[in-house]
């Protein structure tokens, strides 16, 4: 379990230099932050097949909630799930690409992936729940 918001893989950016153009990678220091915090949780790497099921809690906003006396309880008409950006696939993309080389040799390893965006619970916080099951 990663503690605070899931993060969304974003698209590579591209830079002119003279007559070349390179690509760099804005998110290095996200990467970074969420292995940090993901490494004392890997046992091992793992080898062969593998199975990845993500949850994708996000904090619900001040919208989905009542005002005045019924401040603090959730609106009948607030949804269960995370219909919105960022999306489930750019989730695990992120996710598959922190993983690679820490959990498993490559992230084409991991051929079956359930992944499940959903608004937190009122008290719960938002993190990313990861479970890896070698299938071999």
């Amino acid at each position: 379990m990663i503690k605070g918001k899931p993060i969304a893989k974003k698209r590579p950016r591209f830079a002119r230099a003279g007559k070349f153009v390179r690509t760099y990678n804005q998110q290095e220091t996200e990467e970074g932050r969420w292995l940090w915090e993901a490494l004392p949780q890997i046992p091992e790497v793992l080898d062969g097949p593998v199975k990845m099921e993500c949850e994708f809690v996000f904090e619900r906003p001040k919208s989905h909630f009542g005002t005045g006396r019924n401040s603090g309880k959730l609106k009948p008409s607030a949804p269960d799930f995370h219909v919105q950006k960022p999306d489930a696939d750019n989730c695990l993309k992120f996710l598959k690409d922190c993983l690679n080389k820490q959990a498993y040799n490559d992230d084409c390893q991991v051929v079956d992936e359930r992944a499940v965006k959903r608004w937190a619970e009122p008290g719960e916080t938002e993190r990313t729940v990861i479970v890896l099951e070698g299938m071999g």
